[in-house]
């Protein structure tokens, strides 16, 4: 990342094809180590092409993968059936018992008064 991320401060510098020495200055400036073969392999993809197109074709990629796991944990207790009801009970039971152990902490005085 910091390989890709060096690359586009160039480009956004005004250097639309940063040689490798460009990137290893930045990451250098910065006190990041440079990797010879990551440069490399970076610069060989990226190779003729305008960095434009390419963030908006990897976009349109991660557009149709799925970023919620919700569905998931929302499947699984409708299978369940009536197994959800108990469960959100026992977590009322658990918060109500946590709300009178705060209240025996305080002992009748304040640290402040």
């Amino acid at each position: 990342m910091k390989v890709v991320a060096a690359y586009l401060l160039a480009v956004l510098g005004g250097n639309t094809c940063p040689p490798a020495d460009d990137l290893k200055n930045i990451l250098g400036s910065v006190g990041a180590e440079t990797d010879d073969d990551r440069i490399e392999l970076l610069l060989s993809q990226l190779k003729d092409k305008d960095i434009t197109e390419v963030i908006a074709a990897g976009r349109e990629k991660l557009a149709s993968v799925p970023a919620s796991g919700g569905a998931v944990a929302v499947a699984a207790p409708a299978a369940a059936g009536g197994a959800a009801a108990p469960a959100a009970t026992e977590t009322k039971k658990e918060e109500k018992v946590e709300e009178k152990e705060e209240s025996d902490d305080d002992m009748g005085f304040s640290l402040f008064e």
